[in-house]
């Protein structure tokens, strides 16, 4: 609850970012105003925030939900300042992670189960509840893209049980997302199949990242020798593709999990019925969960392959990550290169 002053007014304190002002997406310094720091609140001083291909969307208002003036950012790394007075789990010069749940109803069957990503009341991202901590081991910049990319793969990997060494998983798009389901697929015991249309991330699929194999989307005959042979597909695709392909990969009852967030897709329903196989979603992770990641990447020593960049060199990244052009995420060193627009 956000505190009032004497005269009835809230609180507020000044915070500094960067923001679009309309859908062309620029983003241009931009100082705004925050409530301050509730009982259950923690306040943190941001130092690194990775950029992610729905702030893209977001910006510029693909999916209509946008408004203006904009500060995108949910893979937020920095030390915590301040704490409410019921706030248990942190303290000051903690470091921590905030991604993209801020917010939840604490009530529904879905939160009191930890899967406060799929309340029906759900707010995306700054209660200590939704605070993860980033454990020492964690190279903070490159931790980052893990409380969006990393989440985004690890949780299907778990909840829909393809995370059992020996199993065979198929990976679909190498880039932000991608890249993380392989490191987090081999890190379980998985054996990994990289399918990808662009021929030339064989050799980071395999050499770079660890999957044991690579098809090629677009060559029927690479296709067609993978028939039958997966237990379970994550779909990092942000785009329409065809689903009728990786669904003839899948084996008796296996799963293709949406994490990508296309707008829309054509299914093919003879296959789901022919073979007892399983279109589902997935959508990031619960608090719980999310620590677990942490965790489980801070045991294994797996971290997000980044580029560091400047907040001045931002509209230059979101370019080139439109064209496709990172391996494998932009990470903003916000802590040494932020200054106050005013």
């Amino acid at each position: 609850m956000a505190e009032k002053s004497l005269s009835g007014q809230v609180q507020q304190k000044k915070a500094s970012g960067w923001a679009a002002r309309d859908t062309c997406g620029v983003l241009s310094p931009f100082d705004f105003y925050r409530r301050v720091t509730g009982e259950k609140d923690v306040t943190i001083k941001v130092l690194y925030c990775g950029i992610c291909r729905s702030d893209l969307h977001m910006l510029k208002n693909d999916w209509g939900i946008s408004t203006y003036p904009l500060v995108p950012g949910h893979e937020v790394i920095g030390v915590v300042t301040e704490v409410g007075s019921k706030v248990e789990k942190f303290k000051v010069g903690d470091k921590v992670g905030a991604g993209f749940l801020v917010g939840s109803c604490h009530s529904c069957h879905n939160c009191a189960n930890n899967f406060e990503n799929y309340c029906p009341k759900l707010i995306g991202i700054d209660s200590g509840h939704f605070t993860v901590r980033i454990p020492d081991s964690l190279p903070l910049d490159a931790c980052a893209p893990m409380l969006c990319a990393g989440i985004s793969v690890y949780s299907p990997l778990r909840s829909h049980g393809l995370d059992k060494p020996g199993m065979h998983v198929g990976v679909v798009g190498l880039g932000g997302l991608g890249h993380m389901a392989v490191k987090f697929a081999k890190a379980m015991g998985v054996k990994v199949t990289v399918i990808s249309t662009s021929p030339s991330k064989k050799k980071d699929a395999i050499e770079r990242l660890g999957a044991d194999t690579f098809l090629f989307s677009h060559d029927p005959d690479e296709m067609q020798s993978a028939v039958s042979t997966l237990d379970g597909i994550i779909d990092t695709v942000t785009g329409f593709h065809p689903l009728l392909p990786l669904l003839g990969l899948l084996k008796y009852n296996g799963k293709l999990v949406i994490v990508g967030g296309p707008d829309k897709l054509e299914l093919p329903v003879p296959p789901l019925l022919f073979g007892a196989k399983a279109v589902v979603g997935c959508f990031v992770g619960g608090m719980k969960e999310t620590q677990d990641m942490l965790n489980f990447a801070a045991e294994h020593n797996i971290t997000a392959d980044i580029e560091t960049i400047s907040i001045d060199n931002a509209n230059t990244a979101l370019e080139r990550l439109e064209k496709g052009d990172v391996r494998y995420r932009f990470v903003i060193d916000v802590g040494n290169t932020l200054k106050s627009s005013s």
